[in-house]
């Protein structure tokens, strides 16, 4: 398993952009799904994105539009391009990595992203 080491949160108006990084200790070309998730206070964690190893990607439909995954096999790391942002986007955001749909895999500790209104 890698180590996750997420970056790039911060406080943001509504309407800004922040780009979170996520940093593999290692490399993340054979991984399957790259995803990022987030989690605000009273809620269950949620996917925003996901990105596999053939760069298929998949968003839920409240970032859609918005949000865009990409990875870099040769920093071994993946983004999240967050443009738009909304106060409901706050949130902890985490990185995770796994081969297969039911892993647990691999997580980051999470990044903070707040958007005031």
């Amino acid at each position: 398993q890698v180590h996750l080491v997420e970056s790039g949160g911060g406080l943001v108006q509504a309407g800004g952009s922040l780009r979170l990084s996520c940093a593999a200790s290692g490399s993340i070309r054979s991984i399957n799904f790259m995803h990022w998730y987030r989690q605000a206070p009273g809620k269950l964690r949620e996917l925003v994105a996901r990105i596999t190893s053939g760069d298929s990607t998949y968003y839920a439909d409240s970032v859609k539009g918005r949000f865009t995954i990409s990875r870099d096999n040769a920093k071994n790391t993946v983004y999240l391009q967050m443009n738009s942002l909304k106060p409901e986007d706050t949130a902890v955001y985490y990185c995770n990595a796994r081969d297969y749909p039911d892993d647990v895999g691999s997580w980051g500790q999470g990044t903070q992203v707040t958007v005031s209104s």
